[in-house]
């Protein structure tokens, strides 16, 4: 079976129990409008252009045989300046768990794994179950909105050994205006993994007046009482990648960061 995937990052400490190589697979059903991985969004690989690199040279537009760049009428290795490149390839699952076992040894001495990430894994759960099957000797985590069929997220949930299960909001409405979605799946399988057996962790987006509201945090720690959570921080590299994909950032004219957004654009000379 062959799954979308747009990166792996190798020896992450940030997604899970030690050191790990997180695999982010394409496709999110959300749109949380302060996404740091836009490129996850969509299912299917999408061009990334540093337009700050550009030189208008046009080499990028002379046809080439790379198969790869056919659906962009463009080259993505032609650019002198490094300016193009795709997001988003497919690859088996063989192949994928081939690649993550070449490391098993150095990842179990450093009492670390395998994470799935995204985008939204659960949306290739076929995919994400088949590769983690071929994982045997590895600690296997995801990072999940748990937004999916409950039946979907138990099947996934149960080939893992950790989970990280994302609240943003808790409010239906706010929820629906700010993800584009209703989050009673999500609260559906949230009751599910706590009461599971399974080791988790839940994680909770600091967003400036929109999930990081006293109403907001106290409803969240009323649902999950003692469990554990982490608290993310507002990540402002965003905006970056929405640039390159030819996106919008929805948040760059969200109220008091505004200014923040315009100063950290031009330090990083994506704007003038």
């Amino acid at each position: 079976m062959n799954g979308t995937i747009f990166d792996i990052k190798e020896f992450s400490i940030h997604d899970g129990p030690g050191a790990r190589i997180t695999v982010f697979l394409k496709g999110c059903p959300l749109r949380c409008q302060w996404c740091h991985n836009p490129e996850g969004l969509l299912p299917t690989p999408q061009l990334m252009v540093k337009e700050s690199l550009c030189t208008h040279c046009n080499r990028c537009f002379v046809s080439c045989k790379h198969e790869e760049c056919k659906p962009f009428h463009r080259c993505a290795h032609a650019c002198p300046n490094g300016c193009l490149s795709i997001s988003g390839e497919s690859i088996s699952s063989f192949r994928l768990a081939e690649r993550l076992n070449e490391n098993a040894i150095l990842l179990k001495s450093l009492n670390g794994g395998i994470t799935f990430s995204g985008g939204e894994p659960l949306m290739q759960a076929d995919f994400v179950c088949e590769t983690a099957d071929q994982l045997p000797a590895l600690h296997k985590a995801i990072q999940t909105s748990g937004y999916a069929d409950p039946k979907v997220y138990q099947k996934v949930v149960a080939k893992m050994d950790y989970v990280m299960q994302d609240i943003k909001l808790i409010s239906e409405q706010g929820h629906l205006k700010y993800t584009g979605a209703s989050n009673a799946k999500i609260l559906k399988n949230i009751d599910w993994l706590l009461h599971s057996g399974k080791e988790y962790v839940f994680r909770i987006p600091l967003i400036p007046d929109i999930t990081d509201t006293e109403e907001n945090l106290t409803a969240i720690s009323q649902l999950i009482g003692e469990a554990s959570a982490e608290l993310m921080p507002y990540n402002f590299l965003a905006g970056a990648k929405y640039q390159m994909l030819g996106m919008t950032f929805p948040l760059a004219d969200h109220p008091n960061r505004k200014e923040d957004f315009t100063k950290f654009f031009q330090n990083a000379k994506l704007i003038s």
